[in-house]
């Protein structure tokens, strides 16, 4: 297949491309630098350097795939508007698409399903307008919404939560670490990718969860001594917004993933943060 896809010198769409690219696929990556260009480049796809937030250039690019995706985040409070280009390009190009979305979107629930009712925090309520209009788009459309993801020392919250120490030394827990978080490895969300892809089905909302929902306390200990905080001492930590969603009781087992063929086979957040 010929594949065209946002994000691609990523976390997420680093090991995307990899899993493409190995299974047979050509891969376009639009990214917006020299530098992400020559990352995915190595990568082994095909980097076109553009501007994500011009749905006409972004179309063009879409133009000649079978299929495309877009993992492409800003970081900030762009993101929104990245993904309203993206998906008016998606529009544009009549391609079946795969869309990124993530695990809060749930809010607290001991066992999320695509059908749960959706409660997300604030920093990520502005995903639901943005999201009904990729469902109604008339696009064959699917949406993939992984749990934390971890892997190969990265990820943004596995990341930073591993690396954070008191002044004393220890792990700081978000709350009392009772909540559990719902994870995924890179690698085995990448393989989804290529699965929801290689369908090109219009599968709605598909949950990336590994089925391992630890809880926080438990993946504070496999790094080291732990400190709990009150639920107010870690919005003043971490920004409030961003401690609410850590905050949430998540718990998903990837049960309509794993019926297109998706088996999680990588390592658990606990055997990631476990090792030396």
């Amino acid at each position: 297949m010929r594949i065209a896809l946002t994000g691609g010198s990523g976390y997420i769409g680093s090991a995307v491309i990899a899993e493409l690219v190995r299974a047979g696929h050509q891969v376009t990556a639009l990214v917006r630098s020299g530098a992400s260009a020559d990352r995915v480049a190595g990568l082994g796809a095909l980097p076109v350097v553009g501007d994500l937030f011009e749905p006409a250039w972004v179309a063009e690019q879409f133009a000649g795939a079978d299929a495309v995706a877009h993992l492409a985040a800003t970081g900030d409070a762009t993101t929104a508007q990245l993904d309203r280009s993206v998906v008016a390009a998606a529009k544009e190009a009549g391609l079946p698409y795969v869309h990124t979305s993530g695990i809060w979107l749930w809010g607290d629930n001991p066992a999320i399903t695509e059908e749960s009712p959706v409660q997300p925090p604030e920093l990520t309520a502005w995903r639901i307008p943005v999201e009904e209009t990729v469902l109604t788009s008339g696009l064959v459309v699917t949406i993939v919404a992984p749990g934390i993801v971890h892997g190969h020392g990265g990820g943004s919250v596995a990341g930073s939560f591993a690396a954070a120490r008191t002044p004393g030394g220890k792990v700081p827990l978000v709350g009392d670490g009772s909540q559990h978080w719902t994870t995924v490895h890179v690698d085995d969300l990448a393989v989804l990718y290529r699965i929801v892809l290689e369908r090109g089905e219009g599968l709605g909302y598909v949950i990336a969860a590994s089925g391992h929902n630890p809880t926080v306390r438990e993946l504070g200990e496999a790094v080291g001594d732990v400190q709990p905080e009150t639920p107010d001492e870690s919005r003043r930590r971490l920004g409030a917004p961003f401690a609410d969603a850590l905050l949430l009781d998540q718990q998903a087992a990837g049960t309509k993933a794993r019926t297109l063929g998706w088996t999680p086979a990588r390592p658990t957040m606990l055997d990631d943060l476990r090792r030396p």
